[in-house]
């Protein structure tokens, strides 16, 4: 909706999910600061070094990940090496934050030594080295505009390309030929494609659990009275992006990433409510199988990171959910992502590229989910940047990708955002019981005006500054010869 403080880039200091997102990232970076300074003081004779090699890269890349996070929300951070460290000079609310490449330069270095631990292959799920070198292709790419002026730094984007065409080459990942079995328990969770997840256990165990489902689904639609995404879902933009529109009855159906990213007016899903012949979005209250309550204003809802009812979730899993709480993983990388960061790394800073590589790795992520479309035989950024955000919508990457483009291309970045549709359709559900024709469809229009660079990185929470007043100074320097 219009009046959603993400949606209308309003996001401000004092948000409590802000603070919590904050939060979050430093308990991550602790944690793995702790997990890799205990296994070098404390594992004992009984520990191999494989072992202890194998968690200490594994931590080492969750730190990468939660710094890179940090970077892309807040800019410029304060580099925590050690906790001890910290804890023992009593500096934690005297931290300086430090330079942007500078903490690029230690996500790096991070992954770099990360590489020289994990093995070629790990337990299935777990961390490897090709996650790492997964992870530094997508860093790589990122840093490629920081401090650039409507060009790319081309070392970087050639660092990008050598560790992806290593994951591509070495790794053993390949595409899951069914788009939408990526986002299944039985079928995702432990997917060659991934190489990079968040792994979850529905249990009682607070914080072990995926809650997603209950954030993102319809009201009512895993029967345990734990769902409120009724009025949350995909932007009209995004739907037209997939070549759909709410404001039809008919759905196109041509990409098949659309179905399994986002319900909309009459889609079957035989793998919700299976137990009960499956799910239909009839956006009919009271003719519905889960008694689901439908609304959303752009007429579409969240398809990705839902499971279903307790039913579905046995089925995959083999045991039931339960409330808040399932176990479908939350994919971080893929491989398609690689591809598309490999196309993206060769065309580089040139207007169109029409190499070879770049090209089959596009087409092979197109075809999967446009199964007659043909070849592409010329790629553009514009092209690239719209199969990554149809590829990965709903994943968490598309605001990291405008992010990124903001780097070096500002005025671009905010004229695609600009332009996207943000807002609503009037009489949707009416329309679609036959109480209204589709001339009463109308719509709500909401387009962002955005103008001020400073809203592609956000605020620090006012907890964090209470805490820490030097947050709202000038970065400094790291020294890397202290670590």
């Amino acid at each position: 909706g219009t009046d959603d403080v993400y949606q209308a880039f309003i996001l401000t200091s004092s948000n409590s999910q802000l603070a919590d997102a904050s939060n979050s990232l430093w308990l991550v970076n602790g944690h793995c600061n702790a997990v890799i300074e205990n296994i070098a003081s404390k594992a004992g004779p009984a520990v191999s070094q494989t072992t202890k090699n194998t968690v200490t890269g594994e931590a080492m890349v969750w730190k990468a990940m939660s710094y890179f996070y940090l970077v892309r929300c807040w800019g410029a951070v304060p580099i925590i090496h050690s906790n001890s460290d910290i804890i023992g000079e009593g500096t934690a609310n005297t931290l300086r934050r430090n330079r942007v490449e500078d903490v690029y330069e230690y996500i790096i270095r991070t992954l770099d030594k990360a590489v020289t631990l994990l093995p070629t292959q790990n337990q299935p799920g777990r961390i490897d080295k090709y996650s790492a070198y997964a992870l530094m292709a997508k860093v790589y790419l990122t840093r490629s505009g920081w401090g650039e002026n409507m060009t790319r730094n081309q070392e970087d984007l050639d660092k990008a390309k050598e560790y992806s065409e290593k994951v591509i080459n070495e790794s053993g990942a390949t595409l899951e030929p069914v788009y939408a079995n990526l986002f299944r328990i039985s079928t995702g969770n432990r997917n060659p494609e991934n190489l990079l997840s968040w792994h979850w256990v529905a249990s009682s165990q607070w914080c072990s659990q995926n809650t997603f489902q209950s954030d993102l689904s319809l009201n009512n639609f895993t029967g345990l009275a734990d769902s409120w995404g009724t009025w949350m879902g995909p932007t009209i933009d995004l739907q037209r992006a997939f070549g759909d529109t709410a404001n039809s009855k008919t759905r196109t159906n041509t990409d098949v990433r659309r179905k399994a990213t986002m319900m909309m007016y009459s889609d079957y899903y035989p793998y919700f409510w299976r137990d009960m012949g499956g799910f239909t979005a009839t956006w009919d209250d009271e003719n519905n199988i889960a008694g689901s309550t439908f609304g959303v204003g752009t007429g579409a809802n969240c398809v990705k990171h839902i499971v279903g009812n307790t039913e579905d979730h046995k089925a995959e899993y083999g045991s039931a959910s339960l409330r808040m709480a399932t176990s479908l993983s939350t994919h971080l990388i893929r491989l398609a992502d690689i591809y598309l960061i490999y196309a993206e790394a060769v065309l580089g800073n040139q207007a169109s590229t029409n190499d070879p590589e770049a090209l089959r790795l596009f087409n092979l992520v197109r075809k999967r989910a446009i199964q007659n479309a043909p070849d592409e035989t010329s790629l553009t950024f514009e092209k690239i940047f719209k199969e990554r955000r149809l590829e990965l919508a709903l994943e968490g990457d598309n605001w990291y990708d405008f992010v990124r483009l903001h780097y070096y291309n500002p005025t671009l970045a905010k004229q695609w955002l600009n332009r996207q549709e943000r807002g609503s359709f009037n009489n949707l559900k009416a329309f679609y019981r036959d109480e209204v024709p589709q001339s009463q469809v109308t719509l709500n229009t909401f387009k962002v005006n955005l103008t001020d660079d400073s809203k592609f990185q956000m605020p620090f929470p006012d907890v964090d500054i209470s805490m820490n007043k030097h947050l709202l100074e000038d970065p400094v320097e790291f020294d890397f010869n202290t670590i």
